[in-house]
């Protein structure tokens, strides 16, 4: 296997951790479990990320598909920031929680959105079938 199909594989499999460790920690969070500060659930998501960041970084320098280069990619880059901004709102304690779950949601459907982009490597991702 290439190294580039290693990091690939490394990218995608942190990908679906993240998206299921943030979908389970917003049902946590809905629920009012206590188990929402344990010590793992705070540490491992960026952990997890960190490993996600840096496959992406070298993905983009293996094949020269960068933001502001390839259209999908700074897709991809804002998508990213909003799935951060409105996770951040959603599990952070201090708002009410319909603002959280509506948070929640709106970060999930980016989350969808983000991995459409990469699939399709079309800056429209599923909104393409609706939109082109």
């Amino acid at each position: 296997m290439s190294l580039y199909l290693a990091i690939k594989y490394l990218h995608v499999a942190c990908v679906g951790l993240s998206g299921l460790g943030f979908f389970l920690r917003g049902v946590l969070m809905l629920v009012d479990s206590p188990r929402l500060q344990h010590r793992a659930l705070r540490i491992v998501p960026h952990v997890n990320d960190s490993l996600l960041l840096a496959a992406a970084i070298a993905l983009a320098a293996m094949s020269g598909q960068y933001p502001f280069v390839a259209d999908w990619v700074t897709a991809k880059v804002f998508g990213l920031i909003g799935y951060i901004i409105l996770g951040s709102l959603a599990l952070k304690t201090g708002r009410a929680k319909p603002v959280r779950f509506t948070c929640w949601v709106l970060a999930l459907l980016t989350f969808v959105y983000i991995v459409s982009v990469a699939r399709t490597r079309t800056p429209l991702g599923f909104l393409a079938a609706w939109i082109g």
